[in-house]
């Protein structure tokens, strides 16, 4: 089995090759390396068509919540709409629990987005005449479910998403953040395998916004659900994402964990991205570390390279000594010393101050 082959097989979806193409022969442009390789602008005034997923290929691993950020028009939401099928792919592969999603007829279709994935919508699409226990209970309606099966269950996902004693409310007696925690209970409801999030809370004030990131983060740690979520905000990508994919004109520019991307970034448009980022409270010692040197003392304090830099800054500054720094089977593989502590530091604080800083505009 080769590298590819088993990473297919061990993750819950598998992404190769994929485009969406919209205009006139769109299934010519993937074929095609000279239109393939046309900007986005080039290849609009050449045929006519927009590129909206360019060749994008990653997988999804098990309990993993899998972010796909970028800005207005980078093609995430298109992507999303892909991976359901809710739009029609214009080439590649998408296999779901080693399954492949293009070639399933449309009974099989409807019968995998009633029981494997679900949808978590900016717009919370909420039956209005119906009330909380009823929404929540509605995709267990459409899959045949027992009145009493349905209410069950309905009821215990209303307690895990913290609305016990709304049940009985309708949605525009409830506000916007109770509304959403409506819909991801009744995405809960059918107890799917993937949950797909598109920009959920990016239409809830700033308060309501993090609490219900605080509540996917409490959620994914009970139940465990594979995740892909649909965001524009770093800070929400860098809070949520186990892994963040970065897009631009329909295109991947890059895939990792947030310290990669903060520490590594793959170009300068990502480090642009980055640039505002507290990077103290992404990056892990393993970025700052240096090689022991003759001469260094070690009775330091002993840290592990997973640990983020602001979480090591009181050991390693008090310690006065710098931090010895072990793998998992307790090797020596690095040093951390008030040098790179205070590198990290000082360069989060030069951006702060940059970012915070009066403009001022030649007249």
């Amino acid at each position: 089995m080769t590298d590819q082959q088993q990473r297919e097989t061990e993750s819950v979806i598998s992404v190769r090759d994929l485009w969406k193409v919209f205009g006139p022969g769109a299934d010519k442009v993937p074929r095609s390396p000279e239109l393939a390789a046309l900007s986005r602008r080039e290849l609009i005034d050449a045929t006519g068509c927009t590129a909206a997923v360019r060749d994008v290929t990653f997988d999804v691993a098990p309990g993993e919540v899998f972010v796909v950020m970028g800005l207005s028009g980078s093609g995430k939401s298109t992507l999303l709409r892909c991976l359901t099928r809710l739009i029609e792919p214009t080439s590649g592969t998408m296999m779901f629990g080693g399954q492949d999603i293009l070639a399933v007829d449309a009974r099989r279709l409807r019968e995998l987005r009633r029981t494997k994935f679900s949808m978590v919508f900016q717009h919370f699409g909420l039956l209005p005449h119906r009330k909380v226990v009823e929404n929540v209970a509605y995709g267990l309606e459409i899959r045949g479910a027992s009145k009493a099966e349905r209410t069950r269950r309905a009821m215990e996902v209303i307690e895990l998403v913290g609305l016990s004693g709304y049940e009985s409310s309708y949605p525009d007696q409830l506000s916007g953040g109770m509304q959403q925690r409506v819909g991801l209970a009744r995405a809960l409801a059918v107890d799917p395998e993937v949950l797909f999030f598109d920009e959920p809370f990016s239409a809830l004030d700033p308060l309501i916004r993090r609490d219900m990131q605080n509540e996917v983060i409490r959620l994914h740690k009970e139940v465990g659900k594979t995740m892909v979520f649909i965001t524009h905000d770093l800070s929400e990508a860098l809070k949520l994402g186990d892994r963040i994919m970065i897009m631009r004109d329909g295109a991947q520019i890059q895939v990792g964990t947030g310290d990669e991307l903060v520490g590594a970034p793959a170009d300068d448009y990502v480090r642009d991205f980055v640039q505002d980022v507290n990077r103290s409270h992404v990056l892990t010692l393993r970025w700052i570390m240096r090689p022991p040197r003759p001469g260094d003392p070690m009775d330091g304090p002993v840290l592990g390279q997973d640990v983020l830099v602001h979480e090591a800054v009181r050991a390693v500054l008090a310690a006065r000594k710098p931090a010895r720094i072990m793998d998992s089977a307790d090797n020596l593989i690095g040093m951390v010393g008030d040098e790179e502590i205070f590198g990290v530091i000082t360069s989060t604080e030069t951006v702060a101050a940059a970012s915070s800083r009066p403009v001022t505009v030649a007249r």
